[in-house]
């Protein structure tokens, strides 16, 4: 008789990422084509985090979102 495979829960990374579901209050988001991909804590390291993914992909829609102003600000990048 064949014994069933049991699935493994994967232990918890100390980096995730996935963005949680409940909404953000404070801090900064880093929005890719309408979904949230990253939370920072500053303003700068979204911001530098957008901006390498937009020279990376500059088809990419990609967003910061303040949370506390509940303000989005496109990343735009300078063609050469």
């Amino acid at each position: 008789m064949r014994e069933k495979r049991r699935l493994v829960a994967p232990a918890a990374s100390a980096r995730t990422t996935k963005a949680s579901i409940e909404p953000l209050r404070t801090g900064y988001a880093l929005i890719v084509d309408g979904h949230v991909k990253a939370t920072f804590a500053a303003k700068a390291s979204a911001l530098e985090a957008g901006t390498q993914l937009k020279h990376r992909h500059p088809r990419l829609q990609v967003k910061i979102y303040d949370a506390e102003n509940k303000l989005s600000e496109v990343v735009e990048i300078a063609l050469a």
